[in-house]
């Protein structure tokens, strides 16, 4: 059974960190993101990666501020989040596929989400 399992969620302060983690079990992915959703919102792109780990993609958002890396060897993929904003709460939601892309509709694969809240 393919699993997609997050963690590293919680409160902060602007200008704070966090850093989420998504374990995959089961199988492989070629590409793993973050998608993230704010309440009322649409569901929006984050950042993906390759499998190589050198292909990465972020949205502009978050670009220089949000690094994403992943550890093959433990099949995990990780979100590290600094300089946070009030505007990055959201529920972040783990993804993983075949092809890094920005669209949610290419990912067949989901985590259940973890909330990431940022007071001001």
């Amino acid at each position: 059974q393919v699993q997609l399992v997050e963690s590293g969620g919680g409160l902060v302060q602007a200008g704070g960190s966090l850093r989420l983690s998504c374990a995959a079990s089961g199988r492989t992915f070629n590409a793993m993101g973050w998608f993230r959703q704010a309440p009322g919102g649409e569901r929006e792109f984050v950042a993906a990666i390759a499998w190589n780990g050198r292909s990465t993609y972020y949205a502009d958002s978050v670009r220089g501020r949000f690094t994403i890396s992943r550890d093959n060897a433990k099949n995990t993929m990780y979100l590290q989040m600094n300089s946070l904003k009030p505007e990055d709460t959201a529920v972040y939601y783990c993804v993983a596929d075949e092809i890094a892309t920005m669209l949610p509709e290419q990912y067949d694969y989901w985590g259940q989400g973890t909330q990431v809240t940022v007071s001001s």
